[in-house]
């Protein structure tokens, strides 16, 4: 499995889940709001970790940009 998520990717997926993670505790960690944020936080780390979206990969869809061509 190869990275399809580019650096500021990822670090805006962590910081999307900070804020994630605060809200959830905002709304209430028992709460089903609280519960679905939770969740939504973890799926962004997870991702931001590995550096890879299975989402990108079903679309085909790579934020790294173009690499270049091999001579």
């Amino acid at each position: 499995m190869s990275t399809n998520m580019s650096t500021l990717d990822r670090w805006l997926r962590v910081v999307v889940a900070a804020a994630a993670i605060v809200g959830g505790f905002v709304v209430g960690a028992g709460s089903v709001g609280g519960i679905v944020l939770f969740v939504v936080a973890g799926a962004m780390l997870a991702t931001s970790a590995a550096g890879y979206c299975p989402l990108y990969a079903l679309v085909r869809f790579d934020s790294r940009g173009r690499t270049p061509l091999p001579h």
